[in-house]
């Protein structure tokens, strides 16, 4: 099955419970061992009232909304997010994006598509995430019509 996109378009919305687990894990994984990120006491002590997410968990949850999306195929070419309200344990952060521009490329050697989806994560306190990602996709074949004629161009130029 092809997907035809177009600008404009809305991805479904991704709902991620924000565990504590998550939110440790992530920092972890990220290799990021600020106290704030896994110490609920020390992260008290610093003005927060508990543990937060930090950016770059927030980075792979991102790039797996558009993965999930687009396909096992989909490459991530470009993520550029700004975080704005911190994600604490017990939010559910709820991503959105929306397609913002389309072009055919071809990318090492293959045609592609590249998609740019402006994304957006809010969880209860507000705005969690804010962004843009571009993903690369193979160019959609298209789907055989019954009774349609369809025809194929190879590289050679011929039909």
């Amino acid at each position: 099955m092809t997907e035809a996109y177009r600008v404009g378009d809305e991805l479904p919305p991704l709902e991620i419970p924000v565990t504590r687990t998550l939110i440790v894990a992530g920092a972890i994984a990220s290799r990021d061992y600020q106290d704030v990120h896994h110490d609920a006491e020390l992260a008290r002590e610093k003005g927060s009232p508990d543990i937060f997410m930090n950016i770059l968990t927030t980075n792979g949850l991102v790039g797996r909304y558009i993965t999930d999306h687009f396909g096992s195929a989909a490459v991530l070419r470009k993520v550029a997010i700004r975080l704005g309200a911190p994600n604490y344990p017990g939010d559910v952060l709820r991503l959105t994006g929306r397609i913002v521009a389309l072009e055919d490329v071809a990318l090492e050697g293959e045609n592609r598509s590249l998609i740019e989806v402006a994304v957006t994560g809010d969880n209860r306190i507000g705005r969690h995430v804010t962004g843009k990602v571009t993903v690369a996709i193979p160019v959609a074949i298209p789907v055989a019509i019954p009774g349609a004629v369809t025809v194929a161009i190879t590289e050679g130029g011929g039909a």
